[in-house]
């Protein structure tokens, strides 16, 4: 029993390192938070399409407050992979709601870090729904999208990179 204790918590731990990403190599070079979640992903360059989803659903100024929030953000490659024409139609004035649905899907309230998040089986998000969380040969996966970068430090609160679009039921 002790080896197997020893072996998980060997484990857990290897998982939380291989979790921590460096601040500074996704955000400019410090390891202090010194932007929001919105000027935060922007400035990191990956994630022009999220932002553009951000505004078009009226989500910036939210993801600007104070929160904390903790953002599952997907990068462009995950909103390309969407099915053709499907940001297209979610971009569109008469789809906000909908787009909005999904984007807080996407968003936890609280600052929840790498070492919290595998330890979570699932989370609510803004939208109401739950996503699932699982950790599997070292990798951390929400809804089966893959955590690809944690822990990016934010003013108002935490980001994790995602390689796939959450979208609601």
């Amino acid at each position: 029993m002790q080896v197997l204790n020893r072996t998980l918590r060997a484990g857990i731990a290897a998982l939380s390192l291989s979790l921590l990403a460096s601040p500074s190599a996704f955000a400019g070079g410090s390891t202090v938070a010194t932007k929001d979640i919105v000027d935060t992903a922007v400035s990191a360059g990956s994630f022009k399409t999220l932002a553009a989803a951000l505004d078009a659903a009226g989500l910036v100024e939210t993801l600007k407050g104070k929160g904390p929030f903790t953002v599952f953000a997907p990068t462009d490659e995950a909103f390309a992979k969407l099915p053709e024409g499907t940001l297209k139609s979610l971009l569109k004035p008469e789809n906000k709601q909908k787009l909005t649905s999904i984007l807080t899907y996407h968003v936890v309230a609280g600052n929840v870090k790498a070492a919290d998040v595998i330890k979570l089986s699932s989370a609510k998000t803004l939208n109401g729904q739950s996503v699932t969380i699982k950790t599997a040969g070292g990798k951390v996966f929400i809804n089966g999208a893959t955590v690809v970068k944690a822990d990016i430090a934010t003013t108002n609160g935490t980001i994790h990179v995602i390689d796939t679009v959450l979208l609601p039921r």
